[in-house]
C-alpha cells in the first residue's frame, strides 16, 4: 500500500475533515505505539510500511526518556496521542484503532505482532478497529 492510499484509508474511516489530521493522528498512533512496543516489533512493522509512515514507528525518544517497549496502559496511550495529534483522549483511542485496522490491510500479519506484544487492556486498539463505538 503507498503512502497516499493509507493516509486515504485513515481519513475516510475516521471522518476527518483533512488529510493533514490523519497524517496528524497516524503519527501521533505510531510514535506512541513505537513507545509501547519491542524495538524489533516496531522495526518490523515499520518495513512492510510506507516508509514516511513507518519512520514514526522508529521514534522511540520517549516523553519519560525511556526507549521502546516502556510500560503504560491504554489510558497514558490516549493521553500521549492526544497530546502529539492536538485532539481529546477519545478521538485519540478511535483515530488509533483505525490506524492500526489500516496497518493490519497494508501488511502481512504483522498486527497479530504488535496485537501479542501489548497487555490485554491495550489489545482493544487493535481488536476493535473503525467499526466499534467511538470511546
Amino acid at each position: 500500500m503507498k503512502h497516499d492510499q493509507f493516509i486515504g484509508r485513515v481519513q475516510a474511516r475516521a471522518r476527518l475533515a483533512s488529510r493533514g489530521e490523519a497524517e496528524g493522528i497516524t503519527r501521533a498512533t505510531l510514535e506512541t505505539l513505537g513507545e509501547r512496543i519491542p524495538e524489533r516489533v516496531a522495526d518490523h512493522v515499520a518495513a512492510q510500511l510506507p516508509i514516511e509512515i513507518g519512520e514514526h514507528l522508529r521514534r522511540t525518544v520517549t516523553m519519560g526518556g525511556a526507549g521502546s517497549g516502556e510500560r503504560f496502559g491504554i489510558d497514558a496511550f490516549a493521553e500521549r496521542v492526544a497530546e502529539r495529534g492536538h485532539t481529546t483522549p477519545p478521538q485519540a483511542v478511535y483515530g488509533s484503532r483505525v490506524v492500526l485496522e489500516v496497518i493490519g490491510e497494508a501488511t502481512e500479519g504483522v498486527v497479530e505482532k504488535v496485537r501479542d506484544s501489548l497487555p490485554g487492556e491495550l489489545r482493544g486498539l487493535v481488536d476493535t478497529g473503525s467499526s466499534g463505538p467511538l470511546s
